[in-house]
């Protein structure tokens, strides 16, 4: 079966869970305008590549096709940087200036370490 295919496929399902994250209404762990669903989005797709990409280390018995799924079809399809990209925007257009930056600071540092949670978990 084709590559593509399983990137297409995972990306829908990846879609889909982002979708259904995005119902959650976390409202109340909100600090004003801080996008606080999208954040956790890329947090936990963050910590999901980093899991699949030492388990693909780990353990070569993934196929090249299960790890274009996993990697850039779920988590291509879950994760949300252009959004976090367009809400940063946002906040800057409106004058959130120190909310964007916290926004900003947050994401890169809690998706990098997230990572690398989840890469360590398994090695």
């Amino acid at each position: 079966m084709s590559s593509y295919f399983y990137v297409f496929l995972g990306g829908g399902l990846g879609a889909f869970a982002r979708y259904l994250l995005s119902l959650v209404n976390l409202s109340k762990l909100s600090l004003g305008t801080f996008p606080i669903n999208t954040f956790i989005t890329n947090i936990v797709g963050s910590f999901v590549i980093g899991l699949i990409s030492a388990i693909n280390l780990k353990n070569s018995s993934l196929s090249p096709q299960m790890v274009l799924f996993l990697k850039t079809g779920i988590c291509g399809g879950f994760t949300t940087f252009s959004t976090f990209s367009l809400e940063t925007f946002s906040l800057l257009e409106k004058g959130n200036y120190s909310t964007a930056l916290i926004y900003m600071l947050l994401s890169s540092i809690f998706g990098i370490l997230s990572v690398t949670l989840g890469y360590y978990l398994v090695r």
